[in-house]
Order: structure tokens, then sequence, then C-alpha cells
């Protein structure tokens, strides 16, 4: 069952997500301005970082942290350019009973969700990591066209 979109919590996860995917944006040479219009931008950056991490030598902490900030940039992605939302979700095998979701409607009209902290998570036993793989997987799960090449 889908929570209420209006959801303080909800909100201040979307916000928190964003801040991290503008964050990084900066990091990587975009001002958050262009973040802002095109998301896509990010890929380059983001992919050649990924890249050169060596992932090898990774503990927990640093699987934690790429795994949050893939994670807040594919839903950031999936809001900007799909005018999609963050929903709670309902889920008895969750931790803490819910987790965040991306809610979005498909051409069909019918409305569909994908979870960013599951896409990253499968990309992540599919080395090597692809950003671009790792947003069309997402968009594939709701049902969005993009070109990734526009």
């Amino acid at each position: 069952m889908m929570q209420n979109s209006t959801d303080a919590e909800v909100s201040e996860w979307a916000v928190g997500a964003h801040r991290n995917a503008v964050g990084l944006a900066v990091m990587f040479g975009v001002t958050p301005e262009q973040y802002s219009k095109d998301p896509l931008t990010l890929i380059p950056g983001l992919q050649n970082y990924v890249d050169r991490l060596p992932m090898e030598e990774f503990e927990q902490s640093d699987w934690i942290t790429l795994h949050t900030d893939l994670t807040s940039y594919l839903g950031d992605l999936l809001v900007i350019r799909h005018a999609a939302s963050w929903r709670k979700a309902d889920d008895q095998h969750s931790p803490v009973g819910y987790r965040y979701v991306i809610e979005a409607a498909g051409p069909d009209g019918n409305t569909y969700h994908v979870e960013p902290y599951d896409v990253v998570m499968e990309e992540f036993e599919n080395p090597p990591i692809e950003i671009s793989r790792l947003i069309a997987n997402a968009e594939a799960v709701l049902h969005v066209a993009s070109d990734l090449h526009e």
C-alpha cells in the first residue's frame, strides 16, 4: 500500500536526495542550474568517478556511501525527467516497515513504481557499474521512455 505522498518524511527524503545529487553534480563540475535543467549532464563525470574507484579495497562504509549517492541521483533524475515523485511504500520485510520508491505514470496511463535502492543494488551485483544502464533499468521498470543521448 502506498502511503500519503504529502507525508513530511517523504518530502524530507526527496529534498535530501535532491540536495545530495546536486552536491555530486557540483563535485563533478556541473552547476546546480545545469543539473536541474538536465540531470543527464552528470553522467560523464559520475561514470568516470565510478570507473576509477578502487572497489576491491572498499569497506562497508564505502559501499554504503556509493549506494546512497547513486540512489539519490537515480531517484532525483527520475523525478526531474519524468515528473515522478517519491512515495513511501509499506514493506513488512523492511527493518523499518516501509521503503521509499519512485512513482510515475506510464504512457498507458497506469502508475508504476521502482525502488532506486534495489536498482542500484542490482547494478552492484553485475559489475562494472554503468550509470546509463542503471538509469535505463529504472526507466524500464517505470515504463517511461528516455533517450540517454539527447
